[in-house]
């Protein structure tokens, strides 16, 4: 061939074939933008308040739907057997923060608006731990572990903030105390603030600001993606809702057979279509993983404005099954296999060290609890639970019970069974008593029966295992070397 009309030939085949390598070369960077394995995940954490293990449609909510969760579900990974750290407010989210049994951080009880304790400082959070990999953070909703300047979320690890300090009900418009005139009221419990970092942006929180809580922290997250897109980032939304007093916006108010508890629940899976609709939107859902949980089981005293532990027995504030197991979702396409469900126990403790695997972090220095479950979360073949066994505290810090494998060994003592209360007034409780009690969680999942003599050696091994962390942690006010001082505040 000529050699000009190779040239020509060449040249033609360059003017064709150029702005489809061009196309192909940005569509590659573009995809690996977003998929190269060197690129570190982003992870936000939906953290309701006071939801029941049966609360959402994965878990067999009746009177309304969750279609965003249901398809999250089928999406990604539900947990079944998966633990928060203590079955009320406070001592759940220092868990969830540090991957620590709450009473080896100090935090026993919830923190109020008298407070001068928190989350100490010197504990490292999950956003600390990702702040050593340059992520963004932001928490947007209720924190409550501690609300003088040096607890709060920016002085924790957190780039931004937005919420509330603490629990809705802790202000002077809670339905059980509205008959008292304000004075009174106010001795009880202070006005409710609203905090944009360190700023107080509304002193006195009203129910009118509450009914569109909901909508705008979940707005601020999807605001905080969409600006963060390009760098890998950390967002925590701990949901103030469904705690009451329930609170929920015109789009949901009065949509479902279930009531105002079913509205609420409803408006917090639109909350999370809007979550993983701005992650397709930015090109960044396969390089995401979403955890859907909640903070303890369900406020059962509250009657129509709590959720449902079915079938577990009790809910909040007790050691029992309907106390301390949550549902729990898990989405990152790509990476977890869509419609699997694990048995094997996990809980909110083990979130912290399976993120810094992932992102590649150290580890705090001081001891954590959690373990990692990114095998379980993968489907690995083969994977089991890291725990050996899984502890429950109280707000005393008295070791309660313990759960290793299928069976949960509790200790004698006494706790309030709810009677269901109306219209947002709780109903009375009524004192009952336990006597030390093994159950079989496999088949028997609703804590009935207490086989502790049919299996007294399954009840002296776990027996032994209490021995050990009463060792490491103490018990009650006989504090042991493994436990660490809460955070003090001079005001």
């Amino acid at each position: 061939m000529p050699t000009i009309t190779r040239a020509v030939t060449a040249m033609l085949c360059l003017y064709v074939c150029l702005p489809l390598l061009v196309a192909n070369a940005q569509g590659d960077q573009q995809s690996a933008k977003f998929n190269d394995s060197k690129r570190l995940p982003n992870f936000v954490i939906i953290f309701c308040d006071d939801m029941g293990y049966a609360d959402i449609g994965p878990f067999g909510a009746e009177g309304y739907e969750t279609p965003h969760l249901d398809r999250m579900a089928s999406e990604g990974i539900k947990f079944t057997d998966f633990y928060v750290g203590r079955s009320f407010c406070s001592p759940s989210r220092a868990a969830l923060m540090t991957g620590c049994i709450p009473t080896r951080v100090g935090v026993g009880g919830n923190f109020g608006p008298k407070s001068t304790t928190g989350l100490n400082p010197e504990e490292m959070t999950i956003a600390e731990v990702l702040k050593q990999k340059d992520y963004a953070t932001a928490c947007f909703g209720k924190w409550h572990l501690g609300h003088q300047p040096k607890f709060l979320p920016p002085n924790q690890g957190f780039d931004e903030y937005f919420g509330i300090p603490y629990s809705n009900d802790m202000w002077p418009y809670h339905p059980g105390v509205r008959h008292l005139p304000m004075e009174q009221r106010i001795k009880r419990w202070p006005h409710l603030p609203l905090y944009e970092g360190l700023k107080v942006i509304n002193p006195q929180v009203m129910p009118e600001d509450q009914v569109h809580l909901t909508t705008r922290l979940f707005e601020r997250a999807v605001k905080f993606i969409d600006e963060h897109s390009e760098e890998p980032f950390f967002v925590y939304l701990p949901s103030p809702q469904p705690h009451v007093p329930l609170f929920v916006s015109d789009k949901y108010k009065d949509k479902t057979e279930r009531g105002l508890f079913g509205d609420v629940i409803s408006e917090i899976d639109w909350g999370v279509g809007q979550i993983v609709g701005a992650l397709k939107k930015n090109g960044i859902d396969e390089n995401t993983c979403v955890v859907f949980t909640s903070d303890n089981g369900p406020w059962l005293s509250y009657g129509d404005h709590a959720g449902s532990a079915k079938p577990l027995r009790e809910g909040k504030g007790t050691n029992f099954e309907g106390g301390f197991r949550v549902p729990c979702v898990m989405r990152w396409p790509g990476r977890i296999s869509a419609g699997k469900t694990s048995g094997e126990i996990a809980g909110t403790i083990d979130l912290l060290p399976t993120f810094a695997r992932l992102a590649d972090a150290p580890l705090p220095s001081k001891t954590i609890d959690g373990k990692d479950i990114a095998d379980l979360m993968f489907d690995k073949v083969g994977a089991k639970t890291p725990h050996d066994v899984f502890y429950h505290y109280d707000g005393g810090n008295r070791l309660m019970a313990l759960r290793s494998g299928k069976w949960k060994l509790m200790f004698a003592h006494s706790y309030n069974s709810p009677l269901p209360g109306e219209g947002g007034i709780p109903g009375k409780g009524q004192r009952k008593n336990l006597e030390l009690s093994l159950f079989d969680l496999e088949s028997d999942i609703g804590e009935t029966t207490n086989v502790a003599d049919q299996h007294p050696e399954v009840a002296e091994r776990l027996q032994r295992y209490a021995e050990q962390m009463r060792g490491d942690l103490g018990q009650g006010q006989e504090v042991g070397p493994g436990r660490r001082p809460i955070g003090r505040s001079e005001q």
